[in-house]
Order: C-alpha cells, then structure tokens, then sequence
C-alpha cells in the first residue's frame, strides 16, 4: 500500500467511511489552548475519526533538556497507533482544522516508523465542511490492535549534529513565518531569531489560498527558489518544536524532492 498517500482529497475520502482496513485520524489542536482539540473533535468530526492529541500521543513529555515537543520512543510511538486502531495494513487518513500543521506530524511519524500508507486530507477539517461532508459527533472508541514499528533513524536531525556541522553544511530549512525566523516577534518560545546558516520557508507558502495544497509543479518550484542550485541535495527541516516541520515533508514529498531529515 506505499502508494496510498501523501494527499487524500475529501471528496475521495467521502467514499470511503466506514470501509474496513481505513482509520481516521483528527490531530485539531491549539497550542494556546490544549485542551481545545479534543473539545472540538468531540462536539464534531468526521465519522468514526479517533482523536490523537499533539501534546499526549504525538510526543513525548517535555523535561528540561527537550523542546517543547520531543519526538517520543519508537516503542511509545507504536503503542500510541496500536491503540487508535492501526496495524500494518490499515490505511490512515490524518487531519486537523486545515493548515495540515498539527496532522503533518502524526502522517511524519507514521513514515518514520515504516508505515507509509498514510495520507493527509487536503484542506483538513475545514475542506471537508466547505464540501457538506457527513460529520458525528460524541467520541469514538476502537479495539487496540498490535503496530509493529521501527524507527528510520536516517530521518532525525538531532541538535549535537547540527551543532557540530552547521545549517549551512546540512542544508537546514527552518517552516517558521518569517517575522519569527527574523527574530523580530516570538509568541512563544524563549528566544527569538533562528539557527545561523539556516534558509526559511514558511511551512503555509505550500498551500493555496483556500487553504488545500498547491499542485507539485507549483511546490517544486517553490522550492527551486528556496533552494537554489542545492535543490535535490541530502538536507533537514526545522522549526519551533519539530511539528510545522513535518508539513515541509510532506510538501517534499508532493514535490519529488529527496525526503529531508
């Protein structure tokens, strides 16, 4: 099933509720408001769509020596998918209120431990509103099943190394907007500015105006003017806390770019 993603349109997806061997997935979160996608998932979404919360599921405790969202073991990772109802050959539909933000770091997760039949929906929650899809409301529960995983530990960037060979060396993206990768405002981590060396595309440059993805010609040549003549070298991805940087992996992939690290 590797060709079953990275975008899943609503309409496509419409067709297919309550098809054995499908999970849904809503990651609707508020940083500012954590307890606000639960909430929101719960008064509605999309049917038979179980919750994964950023903060409990799609990352680990925070202590002193992390960021604010360290990317959990490998073995609580598969428990955590195990418990949604996922299993190596189930297909999982992930979303959140739109951007693709918060559910680009469940559909990275997923590829980092193997499991690569795994799609975004494409304008997320809000697309599928706007279309007049079929929602329910209440929560959702499902039998816990047994993932097998493996983490692909080519594809994490961690801080000695980049410390030790620079962003330029390896190429490093920073998905934050602009005013925060100039370091002239930041809402909420402690220091402002970013990592010397490093490029900056704005993880919503990949999306259109609605708010669904733009075609991959178009992203590619997004990325041709973020990358220059490096476009298609080994490189990595960054943001505040590893999650918008999930969505320019997912845009990579749409734009037939090497999968960064």
């Amino acid at each position: 099933m590797a060709d079953f993603g990275p975008l899943i349109d609503a309409a496509e997806l419409g067709r297919h509720l309550g098809e054995p061997g499908w999970r849904i997935v809503d990651c609707r979160f508020d940083l500012m408001d954590p307890e606000a996608g639960r909430a929101a998932w719960a008064q509605g979404h999309i049917p038979g769509a179980v919750f994964a919360d950023l903060d409990r599921d799609l990352a680990a405790p925070v202590t002193a020596n992390s960021g604010r969202h360290p990317l959990p073991t490998a073995r609580d990772a598969c428990d955590t998918f195990g418990r949604l109802g996922i299993d190596a050959q189930t297909r999982v539909v992930v979303y959140d209120d739109g951007p693709g933000a918060f559910a680009a770091r469940a559909w990275w997760m997923l590829r980092w431990l193997g499991h690569e039949s795994v799609a975004l929906l494409d304008g997320g929650w809000a697309e599928w509103r706007r279309q007049g899809l079929p929602v329910e409301s209440g929560t959702v529960d499902v039998d816990a099943v047994r993932f097998e995983g493996s983490a692909r530990h080519e594809l994490v960037l961690d801080t000695a190394e980049l410390a030790s060979a620079g962003a330029d060396a390896l190429l490093l993206v920073d998905a934050r907007d602009r005013p925060r990768f100039r370091g002239e405002v930041e809402p909420i981590d402690t220091v402002a500015g970013h990592v010397p060396g490093a490029l900056n595309l704005p993880f919503r440059d990949s999306l259109r105006d609605d708010g669904r993805w733009k075609a991959p010609g178009e992203l590619r040549s997004v990325w041709q003017d973020t990358l220059g003549e490096r476009l298609g070298e080994p490189w990595a991805v960054m943001c505040g806390s590893g999650v918008t940087a999930c969505h320019l992996a997912v845009s990579a992939a749409l734009a037939g770019l090497p999968e960064p690290r």
